[in-house]
């Protein structure tokens, strides 16, 4: 069969798409093995679904309708297994599923082989006959050969976007798409797409007519692009740092270079004309760069392409286009290059993504140097569909978002808010003691949902980490995320703030963050379904992720555990059994693990009264006042009709946290209040007097909240608190409390509004 292999092949390499592709396969293979019928399955991922893409003997109308579940079937089986499967009689497997629409009633023998490329089974190849028997070695083996061809194929069209518009025309990515991260922080924006501005690829041979003439425009082109890169460079200058203005240099130096100038005029006294000199030249030098091992000087044949493209613009008198950059633009590109970021007002670019690239190009240097958040390497993104469409960029994780559901685009503003903030607060506080004038000490904590070197003030300000949401990775997924994957996202955090401790909260999803793969659709969410009730009647949700959490902790031992949306006592015992069992599950397999302290967030009145009793079962407690003012005021926030009772200064509010330290007291555990409350400067007063241990914040709370710790001592707080608790309405807790604060000079820490 080597020959109809061979020709099958040759075949597919020359297909103008991928469409054409799969149907000279499914043809191909019929014929070549006698089967009576051919087809292809590609996975929807987003969808998690295999669907018939291609098929000859099957009916063809069923192309494009028939969609499997992703784990049902024997294509389902084949995909999770990763390897072929040969069978006389498919209708007798246990895990066949019969589809009507496709007429296979009349076939008995299959045999299927994955699609793979990179350990990711794409779809499936697979065949059929009437007869019950299987299919012969030397079969399979064309088929596996033929499978691993088409992967390729599928990947060049899934980066493309040509997939994704054969599957669902119009369709859009309804999850993130993975690149590496190149540039932290996070930008929300409209994508503004640019292409290179001209194809070397495309040059061909020509004798120069006039080899003066020829060298003459050479030398102006390039004359041209030095222009242009000295106008890049003085407009940039002053928001670079001096290592991050090197990177003209660079290109200056490539563009003086011998082998560069005097290797394309070479080739033009040869006889080629300037652009096939050109040509030659770069792709001479771009193949030495490409062959290095080192990864950041890899990198600089996409600077040597870049330049020859520019050089070879001018010499074609091509002119580019003016481009309207819109407020929050996110630069979007197969390969960007730093010239193209640098083209961009710095006022207007939000974000940058790009198909190819990683951290060590120039692209991402200059974005590191800007402040942009980038993504490089996103090859999944569909470059031709998304200009104009809203993205999100998290420079973080490498991650991109295309028209981003709701709860994600609202957590990412949230983190947004987070590192502006952080910006504007006070620089001579840094690295001193949150510490009352009368030598009481409150520990800051940070709280976060993604963690970066790149946010220096709340890395190098917090204690820790008082509440790690672990929300954002199981929202962003089309599955829940693995034991692996979750450890990986705690250790990380673990190790940025080692041997500071990191609280971390186990899932807290409902009604009000429904997961796409989970959906909990309620009247009435906030009293529902959600916290550690859904966790516990999921009890393999719970332990998975907390068996992450210990394996995560291994020599580092700053972990702790909270609780969320805890309303009765058994609930923690249930839960603190579920921990116990993890822990001694690990033990057994050999993992050196801990247990850990364990706390419970204290967010439902009935936890209030219950404080004592709760204090006496875990090692600590924290308030998330947010969720706790909801309840005592019942109060939807986000309602506008009555968000404006929500005030989590009110006297009752402050009364129940007075009688959570009172029962925690009774023996002896700490009380730490993770809610916007801890980082409002007003609500610090009155926490101050309570003889809380700890506050939790967004980092950019972290310096006001430091500030109002070192201007009041905490006895002037307990008499403060004293008054609050004796004023019958929230307006007159507010006055007295900005009085105070205004008394010691901190008027203008106060959050406009309230």
């Amino acid at each position: 069969m080597l020959e109809p292999l061979r020709r099958i092949v040759q075949e597919v390499n020359q297909a103008p798409d991928l469409e054409r592709a799969l149907a000279i396969i499914v043809a191909g293979v019929k014929q070549t093995i006698g089967a009576d019928v051919c087809s292809v399955y590609l996975t929807d991922f987003d969808r998690r679904e295999h669907v018939l893409q291609a098929t000859d003997g099957l009916r063809p109308e069923a192309v494009g309708q028939v969609r499997l579940p992703l784990n049902r079937g024997l294509i389902g089986l084949i995909s999770e297994r990763a390897e072929p499967l040969n069978l006389d009689d498919a209708s007798r497997h246990p895990r066949y599923l019969f589809v009507q629409e496709t007429g296979e009633e009349r076939f008995r023998g299959f045999l299927g082989a994955p699609i793979i490329q990179n350990r990711r089974v794409l779809g499936v190849l697979a065949l059929r006959r009437r007869a019950a028997r299987r299919f012969e070695d030397d079969e399979v083996t064309l088929v596996v050969t033929l499978a691993s061809q088409l992967a390729g194929a599928i990947t060049h069209a899934r980066a493309s976007g040509e997939l994704m518009r054969l599957q669902e025309p119009g369709a859009l990515p309804a999850r993130f798409l993975q690149g590496l991260p190149a540039s932290p922080g996070i930008a929300i924006g409209r994508a503004v797409v640019v292409y290179p501005p001209a194809d070397l690829d495309a040059v061909p041979d020509r004798p120069a007519a006039d080899a003066a003439a020829e060298e003459e425009a050479f030398r102006d082109a390039v004359a041209d692009v030095v222009e242009e890169i000295d106008r890049f460079a003085t407009r940039a200058g002053s928001e670079l740092r001096a290592e991050d203005r090197a990177l003209f240099d660079a290109w200056m130096l490539m563009l003086e270079s011998d082998t560069l100038i005097d290797g394309t005029l070479e080739r033009i006294r040869g006889g080629n004309w300037a652009p096939g000199a050109l040509r030659d030249t770069i792709c001479e030098h771009a193949r030495v760069f490409d062959a290095m091992e080192d990864p950041y000087l890899r990198e600089r044949a996409s600077d040597v392409r870049d330049l020859g493209r520019r050089i070879l613009m001018r010499l074609q008198n091509l002119e580019v286009q003016p481009v309207d950059f819109p407020p929050s633009t996110v630069l979007v590109g197969e390969e960007l290059s730093a010239m193209q970021i640098a083209a961009v007002p710095r006022a207007s670019l939000a974000g940058i993504a790009s198909t190819v690239g990683s951290s060590s190009s120039h692209v991402a240097i200059l974005a590191r140097g800007l402040g942009v958040p980038a993504a490089m390497g996103v090859a999944d993104l569909p470059v031709g569909r998304v200009e104009g469409l809203e993205l999100v960029v998290d420079g973080y994780r490498g991650r991109v978002y295309v028209a981003p559901a709701p709860v994600v685009r609202a957590e990412y503003l949230r983190l947004m808010e987070d590192d502006r903030a952080l910006s504007d607060e006070l620089e001579a506080l840094r690295h001193l003691p949150a510490e009352t004038p009368d030598g009481y000490t409150v520990p800051l904590y940070l709280n976060t949902g993604l963690v970066s070197e790149a946010r220096p003030v709340g890395i190098e300000e917090a204690a820790g980490v008082g509440l790690y949401r672990t929300e954002l990775p199981f929202l962003v997924r089309d599955r829940f995320p693995g034991e692996t994957a979750q450890m990986t996202n705690y250790r990380q955090v673990l190790e940025t703030f080692h041997p500071r401790p990191v609280t971390i909260r186990t899932l807290d999803v409902g009604g009000d963050k429904p997961l796409p793969y989970f959906p909990v659709s309620e009247s009435n969410p906030f009293l529902g379904w959600r916290g550690i009730r859904i966790t516990l009647d999921h009890p393999d949700i719970f332990i998975t992720q907390v068996r992450a959490m210990l394996r995560a902790a291994i020599g580092l031992e700053n972990l702790q555990i909270l609780l969320p949306m805890i309303s009765t006592v058994g609930e923690i015992d249930d839960a603190l059994l579920l921990i116990q069992r993890a822990h001694d599950e690990l033990s057994e397999e050999g993992y050196a693990v801990r247990m850990p302290p364990v706390g419970v967030m204290v967010e439902v009145p009935a936890a209030v009264y219950q404080a004592e009793a709760i204090a006496r079962r875990v090692d600590f407690l924290s308030v998330g006042t947010n969720d706790l003012t909801q309840y005592l005021l019942a109060v939807d926030r986000n309602n506008p009709h009555v968000a404006e009772l929500f005030d989590e200064l009110h006297p009752a509010v402050l009364r129940a946290l007075v009688q959570v330290v009172a029962g925690a007291r009774a023996y002896g555990r700490e009380v730490g209040i993770c809610g916007e409350m801890a980082g409002d400067p007003l609500g610090v007063v009155p926490l101050l007097g309570m003889g809380v241990h700890s506050l939790s914040m967004g980092a950019g709370s972290l310096l006001r909240v430091k500030w109002v710790i070192r201007s009041l001592s905490r006895s002037r707080a307990r008499e403060l608190l004293g008054v609050a608790l004796q004023c019958e309405d929230v307006a007159a807790v507010r006055r007295l409390l900005t009085s105070a604060l205004e008394e010691v000079g901190l008027g203008g820490l106060l959050r406009p509004g309230k």
